[in-house]
């Protein structure tokens, strides 16, 4: 177990000293770091949000917004089915609570009906076992005539969980564009999303840009009737502008192109007016739609809607082939910016509200760090006291191996580019007190062979031979409670986790290779006769 070929030897040092390079970044400002030279590592650790400071916001899916959203669309669904041939007579359609309802004229057509409104309960998912499928809405055909869509309990909570996955990656996609460094952005029971954006200096736009549902659509204006009249044909609706004041403008419902239909926008300036604008480019099926669209309404004008509020409402004055265009609005350079972000990111399924928020100032951070800082000294000078105090000569190698302990988890934190928290930190605290098990149960198991009556080097030799798979189990067991930690838990228990898993791999390789190197080492050098533990 002592003997070490010269390979070995290398290869553990240089596993060694790659750490510490890894690891001396983080010891230097970034503006030192970045005056070294390219062959030298930069890389720093990514401190979280309780480190550094930045944006907390926690959102929730509105339900009822969502819901009532849903239920209008499903009223234009339910029409269009009605009116395919044969039509059928209906009366009363429109959103009641959480359904729809309308009554069927022609009590006859009552199969009919239900057979053209089967497809638009949206079958949603169906059982790994084979179970009933799961439906957005349940279907009520009443004898009466009376017909029923109302949402399902099961349904709604299905599509929520799916508009939280879609929202999660939406609001990544939009987060990323805005250059925040490591987001954390986490599922928080079955309707929330949790929100962290470490180092964020401007929350009020992180807050905007997240929490803008960013819905684009386009729709064409109908000019022959009032916005103000008190009736007005079916499938259309009136909207306002961003004006101030706003100005209504009655709108076909059914839109034209919608924001999935883009595949690219860019804040750029009008050539004419160098007014800030943002031009957008449509996908080729997008493209084939509105031109054709614009070659037939030549001189009439079409909204651009975001978020049910009309942002343009220009005419056209020519058919647009190209399948590009700008969208002006009295935009700053930064408004228009983040408009082609949202646009580009996609819109959110449906509208978030948020529950909690917390702008934490980098001086909490530096604080956490000070605080972090003092408690690993002490906690690392008790231990290396204890060992010293305790095993001697044995003690002081030991405690060079728990700082060449700790130097590896934070270099390889750096490499790996994970985020360390505040929770972090006391994973390594906790590591430094933990790693020094490996070496106790070596050392004791030396003092048992010693007084057994072996020689000083047989009994270095054994204990290090009869305490490895003491060592292994313990440390595996640690390492799985540290990944269930980190599978099961979310947000500061990861960053526990992370480094206290981190921790646990580097305890086995210095406990294993680089302790027993270096006793190696001593016992080479001073060929012992004794032990003093």
């Amino acid at each position: 177990m002592l003997h070490f070929t010269r390979w070995k030897m290398i290869a553990i040092l240089t596993v060694v000293v790659v750490g510490l390079l890894a690891a001396l970044p983080n010891l230097f400002s970034k503006e030192t770091v970045d005056s070294w030279p390219s062959w030298v590592p930069k890389r720093q650790m990514v401190l979280g949000l309780d480190l550094q400071g930045g944006a907390y916001l926690l959102y929730e899916v509105d339900r009822q917004d969502y819901v009532q959203k849903r239920l209008r669309s499903l009223v234009g669904d339910i029409r269009k089915a009605m009116l395919q041939e044969p039509r059928i007579g209906y009366s009363g359609l429109g959103v009641q609570g959480q359904g729809v309802q309308l009554r069927i004229r022609d009590l006859s057509q009552l199969d009919e009906v239900k057979k053209r409104l089967e497809p638009l309960r949206n079958q949603l998912a169906t059982s790994a076992l084979g179970g009933t499928a799961v439906n957005e809405f349940d279907l009520t055909v009443g004898n009466d005539g009376l017909v029923q869509m109302a949402y399902s309990t099961a349904g709604l909570d299905q599509r929520i969980r799916q508009i939280v996955d879609q929202s999660i990656e939406v609001i990544g996609r939009r987060i990323d564009q805005l250059g925040t460094v490591e987001p954390s952005i986490q599922r928080q029971g079955s309707d929330r999303i949790l929100v962290e954006a470490p180092g964020l200096d401007d929350p009020e736009r992180l807050k905007t840009l997240v929490g803008q549902t960013a819905q684009l659509t386009f729709h064409l204006v109908d000019t022959g009737v009032s916005p103000t009249a008190d009736t007005r044909k079916p499938g259309t609706i009136v909207l306002n502008s961003t004006d101030t004041p706003p100005v209504p403008y009655v709108l076909e419902e059914a839109p034209l192109l919608t924001g999935e239909d883009l595949t690219d926008a860019q804040a750029t300036f009008d050539s004419r007016t160098n007014e800030p604008v943002v031009s957008f480019r449509l996908s080729s099926a997008g493209a084939r739609v509105f031109g054709d669209v614009t070659q037939k309404n030549v001189n009439r004008p079409f909204a651009i809607v975001l978020d049910d509020k009309v942002i343009s409402a220009p005419v056209i004055r020519e058919p647009i082939l190209g399948g590009s265009g700008q969208i002006s609005g009295n935009f700053s350079i930064q408004s228009a910016n983040d408009l082609a972000i949202l646009l580009r990111a996609g819109s959110l399924p449906a509208k978030l509200t948020i529950v909690e928020e917390r702008n934490i100032g980098p001086g909490l951070g530096a604080d956490s760090i000070r605080s972090g800082k003092i408690a690993a000294i002490i906690g690392t000078a008790a231990v290396c006291a204890f060992m010293v105090m305790t095993y001697g000569v044995l003690g002081w190698i030991a405690n060079i191996a728990v700082i060449v302990n700790v130097i590896l988890i934070f270099s390889i934190v750096t490499i790996l580019g994970a985020t360390l928290s505040l929770p972090g930190i006391a994973g390594v605290i906790i590591t430094v007190g933990t790693a020094v098990d490996s070496n106790v149960l070596i050392y004791e198991r030396i003092r048992e062979e010693f007084r057994a009556g072996r020689s000083a080097i047989a009994s270095i030799d054994a204990g290090f031979h009869k305490a490895l798979g003491t060592i292994l189990d313990a440390n595996v067991t640690t390492l799985i409670a540290a990944l269930v930690l980190f599978y099961m838990g979310s947000g500061p228990i990861r960053g526990f986790a992370v480094t206290h898993a981190i921790g646990v791999a580097t305890t086995m390789f210095t406990a294993f290779t680089f302790t027993r190197l270096l006793v190696a080492m001593w016992v080479r050098w001073r060929r012992p006769t004794k032990i003093s533990l």
